[in-house]
């Protein structure tokens, strides 16, 4: 049962998310130390949850630490993966499980490295809903991703699989 106090107390806290949660700011923070070939650095998310090393031998070959590339493919995947689920619930259908993945491919070319192609692979238990809806909504969903937008110059592909 809602207490008065109770209904007007989560009456305050919806009005207030709604006024105020129109634009976030995430932040991230590195440092780098040394030149590039043998220098080290470490970053660190602005909620303090996420901090690893970081460093040539970990972007460009197998040394302990993450790298940009994993990072951009990490926000990717987890944002592709809420929008796919905001997308299906919008539509009426109830996600049970949705795994996302995203290969960030960079290559080495004349002018430089270069990210060139993101590949999204993504599968989904969701019930009662045919092929056709479930590439539609998962195009949908890839276009209307705010990292998606936030990366709209390399291609980004999407393999969708219904389980």
């Amino acid at each position: 049962m809602t207490t008065p106090l109770r209904s007007a107390a989560v009456r305050s806290v919806h009005a207030t998310s709604v006024r105020h949660n129109t634009s976030f700011v995430r932040t991230a923070s590195a440092v780098w130390r040394g030149k590039l070939a043998d220098g080290k650095g470490e970053f660190k998310t602005g909620s303090g949850k996420f901090a690893s090393p970081y460093s040539v031998p970990s972007r460009f070959g197998n040394e302990a630490g993450t790298n940009p590339e994993e990072l951009i493919a990490a926000a990717h995947s987890s944002c592709y993966a809420m929008a796919f689920s905001a997308a299906l619930t919008q539509a009426g259908f109830e996600p049970v499980e949705i795994k996302a993945t995203a290969d960030v491919h960079l290559n080495k070319q004349a002018s430089g490295w270069n990210i060139d192609t993101i590949a999204l692979k993504m599968s989904a238990k969701v019930p009662k809903i045919d092929k056709t809806k479930f590439a539609q909504l998962a195009e949908e969903a890839k276009k209307g991703c705010p990292i998606s937008k936030a990366l709209a110059g390399p291609k980004i592909t999407l393999e969708a699989k219904l389980e």
